[in-house]
């Protein structure tokens, strides 16, 4: 008698019992998104104040005065901007439910046929089609989700809008900080100054990208340098145009 073989992690996930307890746990909401976008947008705008005012010759004090303001105002502006975005997808699957309620108490012949066109499309015909439409919808909460998924192709369990917009915010804010840190060591000159800023700004950049293609399970190397590339663009943009204003108002 052959002795069993060892059963692989990725075999251990589809037996029958994981797949029950996979399906039926509660997906927690994925904020990574959003605090992704938050920490590069945060980073980059920050980096390219500091740019711009190194490439304009203006001094250390109000380079810190323009990247906090500049912190504070567009991450809170950014994550506003999230949670408005967040809030109105929920508002829509909102919407879509009550219509399908009121759609299923005034119509509910052609609701049904609805169910019926949609599983047809997906193959299913004859008596197993039929109930397929007679087992959805003898459970109204499963009819009107199947129809929001279905029909709607709406996400029913979202992100919270004020974690998605807080997330944003904070990660603005903490890794947009990061450019300003050499500004507060008075004892550097200005092109060590912005030389120490470059490097940090590289460092955080490189760990954003880093942590995203952990997370997404991407190389974490073109990861890292698709987020400095991105990064270091803005930031020669913001530099060029500083040093061009300066040349040209003779500042």
């Amino acid at each position: 008698m052959k002795p069993d073989r060892a059963v692989s992690p990725l075999q251990a996930e589809h037996q029958p019992e994981a797949i029950a307890a996979r399906l039926s746990a509660k997906r927690p909401a994925d904020y990574l998104a959003d605090s992704v976008l938050g920490s590069i947008d945060g980073c980059v705008t920050t980096f390219a104040v500091v740019a711009g005012s190194v490439g304009g010759g203006l001094p250390a004090n109000v380079a810190i005065i323009l990247g906090l303001a500049n912190l504070i105002a567009d991450g809170f502006s950014m994550g506003a901007s999230n949670y408005l975005g967040v809030k109105s997808q929920a508002d829509a699957v909102e919407k879509a439910r009550l219509a399908e309620h009121r759609h299923i108490d005034e119509v509910p012949e052609g609701e049904r046929e609805e169910i019926r066109q949609i599983f047809a499309r997906k193959g299913y015909q004859g008596d197993v089609l039929e109930k397929i439409v007679e087992v959805i919808t003898t459970d109204r909460a499963r009819w009107i989700e199947t129809m929001l998924t279905e029909e709607h192709g709406l996400h029913l369990h979202g992100r919270r809008p004020f974690i998605a917009g807080l997330t944003t915010f904070v990660a603005f804010v903490f890794v947009g900080a990061v450019p300003l840190v050499p500004f507060f060591f008075s004892s550097l000159n200005p092109s060590e100054t912005f030389a120490f800023s470059a490097v940090l700004t590289a460092i955080a950049f490189m760990v954003v990208g880093f942590v995203k293609g952990v997370v997404l399970g991407q190389s974490r190397l073109r990861s890292s340098v698709e987020t400095i590339l991105i990064g270091g663009a803005a930031a020669t943009l913001a530099y060029l145009a500083g040093a061009w204003l300066r040349r040209a108002y003779g500042i």
